[in-house]
């Protein structure tokens, strides 16, 4: 698995930081943390400016 940290790119928070097998899998995971089914259920007001996904060492 790799490490991922997803951040809101308008504004740069951080939302997630873990592991996944993908950046797709890290949105769903990052959801389902947050109480989503998977990534399609993230707010509109999270996705504004975009969701930017990165691996990251660890």
């Amino acid at each position: 698995m790799k490490v991922f940290r997803i951040m809101q790119a308008a504004t740069g928070v951080i939302l997630w930081i873990g592991a996944a097998l993908d950046s797709l899998t890290a949105l769903d995971a990052m959801a389902h943390a947050a109480g989503y089914r998977d990534r399609a259920g993230i707010p509109p007001h999270l996705r504004a400016g975009g969701l930017h996904v990165e691996e990251v060492e660890a």
